[in-house]
């Protein structure tokens, strides 16, 4: 495969199902190529043709803020309390004993509601928070056996009556514990009575009055199975997901501009899946490479088998006590008696080619490492650079733009394609450091995928580098100068290149990661042709003649529709870029990067 002329790097793969909004191939289309190959309606093109679909924004999730939250939950309460004719505190410790869930709620309370009440701790008559007024009546405390009025008394719609004092350090004693607060029970060992949101409310301080609410809003939460907290650091949002929604991704973008995926709760990782990503953390957290290393770089001490490595120059190696074995370094042997030159001569076994276990062993762990450490260093290197442009994007927004604003005379609002462009670099630097992960597992036997997953690859992060470059040193030119220096004609030809390789970049890794997800079907199905003209050309060998003939044709044929293929997939990408007005001011089409293969 011939790589792309520079002047192509931003247009899409050949391989990649190209994906532009309202835009559609039909059989119309009859473009001539350089080297005079039409494409028409008359073609049988089934296998050469590329189905265009739509692109849209729809999303299979909805981010949520507390207020939302807390007006669900409230909504919920609400229901329950007007069906079942019961206080909302009720309707509340009903509700969290049933995971928030009001269909289940209801199933049971009409199927029994006696069962329902014992198993939550409410009374037969829905308890009342009581505080006597009357001080006629003198009553022991159950807690700190005090004889006080009943009027400082208060109850949980039970017959226990508490002074208020015990009752709020019981309460307050509870919500500082944790989310257990939310199943309180009377203080009395031998009453089930639930102790209700009405109570908290009454007795609680503030400050644990609002603990009280975020566990309850938390239970509303973690007892969903469509909702979710944002596992991102600091961030308050949640995120409903939609699981009938058919897209089959599970990433998650959050407002806090953390992206996670649904699923595993992992960092987001399309193109991988969690499965992959669950054994690429693991192997970048446990001992296996470090084992891996002491397999490589040691040796064994030939007396009590310790692992040793060598850290001076000369080959005499002392093990450690209380082992203090002498041993020469390259054969192993002991030193006692050995002058030097006793590894220097090349013994018979060498000769035939025969290799100690443990050397093969060495150099299979070097092996393995240096391949790991090769996907590892560029996928941290990614992540590095995608936490670096989280941190520009937000001094952009906080500074940058108020500076543009002031000195071309926009506003803040017309910038928004700076913005998008740094949003764009986040996405694709967390793609493409997913996709060193993806590269690391591909099995060995698939050369042919590995290497054109290679080239994609190469051809993504070229042309996210373009991008970056862009939006990172050439903006920079903009921020610093004086408005006389860069004229308003110079930012807006700024701004129509910056956006172009916005959408550009865009389309080229939505494409990559739907060929990766697919797990680069295309080139099984190439393969698959070149197996079958292959095993054609065999079958037909037996006639040298027609042999020839024939294998010639197969693959001319496999050529031809290779080619065609690849210049249909450029030509799409290309008449959409002008189309959509994605050229870059100042690049040009010199010539089909193709050409050499057609020839």
């Amino acid at each position: 495969m011939q790589p792309m002329d520079s002047n192509h790097d931003a247009l899409l793969g050949y391989t990649f199902t190209v994906s532009y909004d309202q835009v559609y191939y039909d059989e119309g289309y009859t473009g001539d190529d350089d080297d005079g190959v039409d494409v028409d309606e008359d073609a049988d093109d089934s296998n050469v043709l590329i189905n265009r679909v739509n692109c849209t924004s729809e999303k299979s999730y909805v981010i949520l803020k507390e207020d939302d939250l807390l007006q669900r939950q409230e909504e919920d309460i609400t229901k329950v309390s007007t069906v079942l004719s019961i206080p909302r505190a009720s309707a509340c410790m009903l509700l969290l004993c049933y995971n928030w869930s009001v269909s289940n709620l209801h199933e049971a309370w009409f199927e029994d509601e006696a069962k329902v009440r014992r198993s939550v701790g409410l009374l037969d008559v829905d308890p009342v928070v009581k505080f006597p007024q009357t001080a006629d009546e003198i009553v022991d405390c159950g807690i700190c056996f005090e004889s006080i009025g009943k009027h400082e008394t208060a109850t949980c719609g039970c017959d226990h009556f508490f002074c208020k004092t015990c009752w709020k350090a019981y309460v307050c004693t509870s919500i500082d514990d944790g989310p257990g607060c939310l199943i309180l029970r009377c203080p009395d060992p031998s009453c089930s009575a639930a102790v209700g949101s009405d109570m908290v409310n009454v007795l609680a301080p503030a400050k644990e009055k609002k603990r009280y609410e975020l566990f309850l809003l938390r239970s509303y939460v973690e007892s969903n199975k469509k909702i979710k907290w944002c596992p991102g650091p600091g961030c308050d949002f949640s995120v409903e997901f939609d699981d009938d929604f058919e897209t089959g991704s599970y990433d998650v973008s959050c407002a806090c501009k953390y992206g996670f995926c649904w699923k595993c709760m992992e960092d987001a990782h399309r193109p991988l899946g969690c499965e992959t990503v669950a054994k690429w953390v693991l192997k970048n957290t446990t001992e296996a490479e470090n084992t891996n290393w002491i397999l490589a770089y040691t040796k064994p001490c030939p007396k009590c088998k310790r692992s040793i490595e060598k850290n001076h120059g000369c080959m005499h190696m002392t093990c450690r006590p209380p082992c203090g074995y002498e041993f020469c370094w390259l054969c192993l042997g002991p030193y006692v008696g050995h002058d030097g030159r006793a590894c220097n001569r090349y013994t018979k076994s060498q000769e035939g080619g025969e290799v100690p276990e443990a050397e093969r062993q060495r150099e299979m762990a070097k092996k393995a490492i240096q391949r790991y450490t090769h996907y590892y260093e560029r996928w941290a290197a990614n992540e590095k650079s995608r936490k670096q442009a989280l941190l520009d994007l937000q001094k952009i927004e906080t500074v940058h733009l108020k500076t543009l604003s002031l000195n071309y005379c926009q506003p803040e609002t017309q910038l928004q394609f700076i913005v998008d462009a740094w949003l764009q670099i986040v996405e694709c630097r967390r793609v493409l450091k997913w996709t060193y992960a993806y590269g690391y597992y591909i099995p060995k036997k698939e050369e042919a995928k590995r290497l054109f997953f290679e080239y994609v690859q190469g051809e993504a992060e070229a042309g996210l580098e373009r991008l970056h470059l862009c939006a990172e040193k050439e903006l920079q030119t903009y921020i610093i100068s004086e408005e006389e220096e860069a004229t308003e004609d110079q930012f807006n030809g700024f701004r129509v290149k910056l956006a172009g390789l916005t959408s550009v970049t865009r389309s080229y890794f939505e494409n990559l990661v739907r060929a990766l997800e697919n797990g680069l079907s295309e080139v099984d199905s190439h393969s698959s042709a070149l197996d079958k003209g292959g095993a054609a050309a065999d079958s037909s060998s037996k006639v040298r003649g027609r042999a020839r003939c024939s294998q010639g044709g197969e693959s001319s044929s496999l050529a031809t529709d290779s080619a065609k293929r690849m210049r249909i997939m450029m030509r799409l990408a290309m008449d959409d870029a002008q189309r959509n007005g994605t050229r870059v001011a100042g690049e040009s089409s010199s010539r089909d990067p193709l050409d050499d293969q057609d020839r």
